[in-house]
């Protein structure tokens, strides 16, 4: 399943001539929708070369490092001490199915701590967002048995800071993010069983040293890549390919490149905050045997005691899981709604309910209309929906009608839809906050008040009746985290699109000349968490925003008027005389394209798409608002926790 990346659909016959007709296209007038063309020619399942053809056809897509829509321009570095010229395209050419368009940089063989370090050399001006460490056991020296617990203590010490140093050297060249890789261990035993428990085993010391990699991810140093889950999954005697090390130093066989370029590449859009949000379920034969309007709440198949109920009740069980990690839930049926609720609300052996579903959507409409409605009343695009269905003929229509929905192809067996929807995916993590965790409750919520807005003639009193109550103050040691997790994930609602790591943020922080500030809303229906991030550089006259961006799930909330009387507030404050915003245009952001014009700024240049704007403190009054506001930076007990 893995190894043939059984969830996308087959390569077409024709990928050839697709390619060639993009790649004249190129050439000639673009059409509007080339990014399309491109993204749904890499929903496939493609081999090595394919991909090598679609990382060729990225290059030529981008344009000064600006990508047509839907995709997001990324440079990477791919950095190590393996061959690496056969990594870097595979990388390139998968990541166009996670919306990423991938120009790379490949590290020069056996110099990645050198090309690192060199603060002259070509990787501190190539420019880079991102960087990729690969890293193989025998590389590290991991692969040879230690004499004692100490010796092989040394060993992985050893190993962890020569990856750590090459991190650490890259990055003042890095824009966004680092990403490491765990390594797979080695194949042959040396003790047989006994080599869990010997610490100097190779397989011993490469567990030891993947803890240490995720235990530096987990604290936010770097983003983890685990490969050696990777080659458990597929196999350890598929993955090592021991021909290819001595000849090449490739790591891994080369037929399972299109796999492991999936995994990194699903990492890098999840530090772009390109991860789905919501898995929207069928029902009929998805979350049970049957279907409930013909065989009625009895005669449906789900349950133990069935193998088929059983396979039923682990898709159930999977949805869950992934809604207690933060994934909306919502339904997606064609049925009549009291038919497709009753099993929800009278079956005894459903694990969902009713109150585990943000969205429920059962009628005779097409499914795509319905999956719009989906996103609609959850205030998320379609790109952020997974549609998980039985029905060949549905996903059909759905990838023809919405293609940015990812929609998993799945076999006749439900027992295997669970690991083909995991292989996928789909809803890749970096981080995990509680405000994560508790992503589905805030969704639910955001469609209770659609649903209390739609039953609302009035616009401002439903604003009142939502009892907003908003803080703004600085980034605390708690919250630092989660404001860089929205920093670098926010795309639509985002100013400039910059991105700032985790140690950039706390450096601007303790920026006497930087103004940083995070926003929390809360309402009757719970609490947004952070929904706001405001970063501006004082000056003696103006403060100049350099990055604005919110939640798009409180659009329409006057949230950023909230935003605005403080920044303005605050330069006062400090003796300025005017805010200076600038909009700089990417694929995702047009929404906002009219931001500052719409809060009185006026235009004071133009060029190249990118606007900058400017705001006379001594001409602007704070607007009324249907919401409480505590500025923590007026009154600093009142500061966001």
């Amino acid at each position: 399943m893995l190894k043939s990346l059984s969830w996308l659909r087959p390569a077409p016959g024709d990928f050839r001539d697709q390619a060639r007709a993009l790649r004249s296209e190129m050439r000639g007038g673009r059409g509007d929708d080339l990014g399309m063309r491109l993204y749904a020619l890499a929903n496939h399942a493609l081999d090595e070369n394919q991909l090598v053809s679609l990382a060729r056809l990225a290059a030529g897509a981008c344009d000064a490092g600006a990508a047509p829509a839907p995709f997001s321009a990324v440079k990477l570095g791919v950095f190590g001490d393996g061959t690496l010229s056969l990594i870097a395209p595979a990388i390139a050419g998968t990541a166009l199915r996670h919306r990423l368009a991938v120009d790379t940089f490949v590290g020069e063989f056996n110099r990645a701590a050198l090309d690192a370090l060199d603060p002259s050399g070509p990787v501190r001006s190539a420019g880079l967002d991102m960087a990729l460490i690969v890293s193989d056991a025998r590389v590290l020296g991991l692969d040879r048995p230690a004499a004692s617990r100490a010796a092989a203590d040394e060993t992985v010490e050893r190993a962890f800071g020569q990856v750590r140093r090459t991190v650490e050297g890259l990055r003042p060249s890095i824009g966004s993010a680092i990403l490491v890789q765990t390594v797979a261990a080695p194949l042959e035993p040396l003790f047989g069983s006994y080599d869990r428990i010997e610490p100097g085993s190779p397989l011993s010391m490469t567990a030891a040293f993947n803890r240490r990699v995720a235990d530096w991810a987990a604290d936010g140093g770097v983003v983890l890549v685990d490969v050696a889950h990777l080659a458990e999954c597929v196999g350890l005697e598929a993955w090592d390919d021991p021909g290819q090390w001595h000849a090449a130093k490739l790591g891994f066989a080369p037929s399972l490149l299109p796999v492991y370029a999936d995994v990194v590449a699903r990492a890098m859009a999840a530090v772009r905050g390109l991860s789905r949000k919501c898995l929207v379920l069928d029902l009929d034969n998805t979350l049970w045997g049957g279907v409930v309007g013909d065989d009625g709440l009895g005669g449906i198949v789900i349950g133990q005691g069935s193998a088929t109920g059983e396979a039923h009740l682990a898709v159930q069980r999977m949805a869950l899981a992934l809604r207690a990690r933060g994934v909306v839930l919502a339904v997606c049926s064609k049925n009549e709604e009291a038919a497709a609720r009753a099993p929800f609300r009278e079956h005894p052996d459903m694990l969902l309910r009713e109150d585990h579903i943000a969205v429920f959507q059962a009628n005779w409409t097409d499914k795509a209309a319905n999956l719009r409605a989906i996103a609609e009343t959850l205030n998320i695009g379609v790109d952020a929906l997974v549609l998980l269905d039985d029905n060949p003929a549905e996903r059909m229509q759905v990838r023809s009608e919405l293609p940015l929905v990812g929609v998993p192809e799945l076999p006749d067996d439900p027992a295997l839809f669970p690991r083909m929807l995991a292989a996928a995916g789909y809803f890749e993590a970096v981080s995990v906050s509680k405000e994560d965790r508790a992503r589905a409750e805030m969704y639910q919520a955001n469609a209770r008040r659609a649903a209390a807005l739609s039953a609302s003639a009035d616009v401002g009193a439903y604003l009142a009746s939502l009892e907003m109550a908003c803080a703004i103050g600085p980034v605390s040691e708690m919250t630092r985290a989660r404001v860089a997790q929205l920093v670098n994930k926010s795309n639509q609602f985002n100013l400039t699109t910059r991105r700032w790591s985790e140690g950039e943020l706390a450096a601007a922080i303790r920026d006497p000349a930087r103004h940083v500030a995070q926003v929390r809303l809360v309402d009757r229906f719970g609490d947004n968490g952070v929904i706001a991030v405001l970063i501006a550089d004082k000056g003696p006259d103006a403060w100049a925003i350099d990055t604005w961006l919110m939640s798009c799930r409180v659009l329409g909330r006057r949230v950023e008027e909230a935003c605005l009387a403080h920044l303005a507030g605050a330069a006062r404050a400090a003796g300025a005389r005017a805010l200076i915003g600038r909009y700089i245009p990417s694929p995702r952001n047009a929404i906002v394209k009219d931001h500052y014009r719409n809060l009185g700024f006026a235009l004071e240049d133009e060029s190249g798409g990118a606007t900058t704007w400017r705001l006379d403190l001594d001409r602007f009054v704070a607007p009324a608002l249907e919401m409480t506001v505590a500025d923590g930076f007026l009154a600093p007990e009142n500061a966001a926790a």
